[in-house]
């Protein structure tokens, strides 16, 4: 019998097991405070100074969308939930590499920074970090 949604399966001792339990309770903390601080961020942004920088405020609204995704695909677990958490990590990894290479090669480019611009340096770098850890939990948790 499957789980339902966004419970855990359980392994033959009975302990719970997936990729959004253990180790992977950061991952979703983490995830979930991006998204909001992402999304906030750049709905406040987009709302009241779109016009002084409209890239870097999208690109920040695009961020917490793929927060948001990873986070949700962590909480849900099973395989399905695994690949799309998987996909959203390469997407994220990507994005803040681009983004980040962008905002350096041309500054003017960004008037404002974003989530992903100069590599998340306004971030401490935990959004460059963050997708790789994400990826490495989720090649650990495979088969879970």
């Amino acid at each position: 019998m499957a789980p339902a949604p966004g419970l855990a399966r359980r392994n033959t001792t009975g302990t719970a097991r997936g990729i959004g339990t253990g180790p992977g309770r950061l991952l979703v903390t983490l995830y979930c405070v991006f998204t909001i601080g992402a999304a906030s961020r750049s709905a406040y942004q987009i709302a009241t100074r779109f016009d002084e920088a409209p890239l870097p405020y999208a690109l920040s609204a695009l961020a917490a969308a793929v927060y948001a995704g990873i986070t949700v695909a962590l909480v849900r677990g099973g395989e399905r939930a695994r690949r799309t958490a998987l996909a959203g990590c390469v997407t994220e990894l990507a994005g803040v590499l681009a983004v980040g290479t962008w905002s350096a090669l041309d500054p003017d480019a960004f008037p404002d920074t974003t989530v992903w611009s100069a590599y998340g340096m306004g971030y401490l770098f935990i959004p460059l970090v963050l997708p790789v850890v994400g990826l490495l939990w989720l090649r650990r948790s495979r088969g879970a």
